[in-house]
């Protein structure tokens, strides 16, 4: 299967960014980094960002999300 979207791509490498608010987001190397948006880790495969993200109790969901405000 090919993929054409950079955030889908299992054997793209991601940098780890996080906001003023703390959420953290996934990056595709290949895109321009957003506004706003801390680089906390540079450029690696998928799985070692997510692995990354467990051993530091890191958290994609969206800040509402993740303080409980969500329903």
């Amino acid at each position: 299967m090919e993929y054409t979207h950079p955030f889908d791509d299992p054997q793209g490498h991601f940098y780890l960014l996080k906001n003023q608010l703390g959420q953290l987001s996934l990056w595709p190397e290949a895109c321009a980094l957003p506004a706003g948006w801390a680089i906390v880790a540079p450029p690696r495969p998928h799985a070692e960002c997510v692995a990354w993200l467990e051993q530091r109790g890191g958290d994609l969901h969206p800040a509402a999300y993740a303080r409980g405000g969500a329903a």
